[in-house]
């Protein structure tokens, strides 16, 4: 009844009110600005946890919202270090203008590594639709030759990905995160099937364990999360070679709080901003249960 339930939720999703959207989104945004996401970063300090911050938002169309987004996101990793967090940041290359020009791109992020340079701070390069994932690639190839504390990340479901990750070893204190990809993609390009999906996912773990590269293991998979545990204590993964990577706001304490008994790193991934709809949207159809919630306290209310 539940599950059929939750199938009915995600059917009408498109035609909820944007009040009740915006209730379930509280959950999963930390706020529409930066010192609102800086404020949960410092709570989540204060569990144990690390955090990276993403600006929502993607598929920037003009250079001067390009450039608007990156000052922002310069301003983000001053207030980090000014404030003494742990914390980095994770950047959208769409977002910083990869569909405006190369140019446009190279320039925004040149900028934003200059004040990443300035004290010693970190930049994830997230991955997008495989469209682009050729040329964010390329990016992060260039990003290296200019600045050591970056990284980047490689998606589970897509065939590709292997051999992403072994043109990859050539690159120098490698930072890898590995997910299993939420992007709807052909079955020409990326496997379907969650079984093949889990069993790729460990292959480029095992891989990369293998080939000493710094592993950030995101992904809310009780049975991945289980597997990643056998594969750190067959290699005996010193605990500074990887970490576990979650979305804040989906329920994982039992899990989390394991992570930190072990001695593991955990970063909760806190993204904030007015674009805030579509992002919470894709949560919700992930976790229906977090709707019927909402709704059923509505309706005591």
């Amino acid at each position: 009844m539940k599950m059929l339930f939750n199938q009915f939720i995600i059917k009408i999703l498109p035609y909820l009110p944007f009040s009740i959207v915006r209730l379930v989104a509280g959950r999963y945004v930390a706020g529409e600005t930066a010192e609102d996401a800086l404020k949960v970063v410092k709570a989540l300090n204060q569990q144990g946890f690390s955090a990276t911050v993403d600006i929502l938002g993607e598929h920037t169309k003009n250079e001067n919202t390009a450039q608007d987004i990156t000052r922002e996101y310069k301003a983000i990793l001053s207030s980090i270090y000014k404030q003494n967090l742990n914390c980095n940041i994770s950047i959208k290359p769409s977002h910083l203008g990869m569909d405006i020009s190369t140019e446009c791109l190279i320039d925004n992020m040149s900028n934003l590594i200059e004040t990443a340079k300035e004290n010693s701070q970190f930049i994830r390069i997230d991955m997008e639709d495989s469209s682009l994932t050729d040329a964010t690639i390329q990016l992060y190839t260039k990003c290296k030759e200019q600045y050591d504390k970056v990284g980047t990340v490689l998606q589970a479901y897509l065939f590709r990905s292997e051999n992403d990750l072994f043109k990859l070893l050539n690159i120098n204190r490698l930072n890898l995160r590995i997910c299993k990809g939420i992007y709807r993609e052909s079955s020409d390009i990326a496997l379907q099937n969650r079984h093949d999906i889990n069993s790729n996912y460990l292959k480029l773990l095992r891989f990369s364990f293998e080939n000493n590269i710094y592993v950030c293991i995101a992904t809310h998979d009780q049975y991945l999360i289980k597997e990643a545990y056998k594969i750190i204590e067959e290699f005996k993964i010193q605990n500074d070679r990887f970490e576990f990577q979650v979305l804040y706001g989906v329920p994982m304490s039992k899990c989390l709080k394991k992570h930190l008994k072990h001695g593991y790193r955990v970063r909760v991934y806190v993204p904030f901003g007015r674009d805030w709809y579509d992002y919470s949207v894709r949560r919700m159809k992930e976790n229906p249960n977090i709707i019927s919630y909402v709704l059923r306290n509505i309706f005591r209310k």
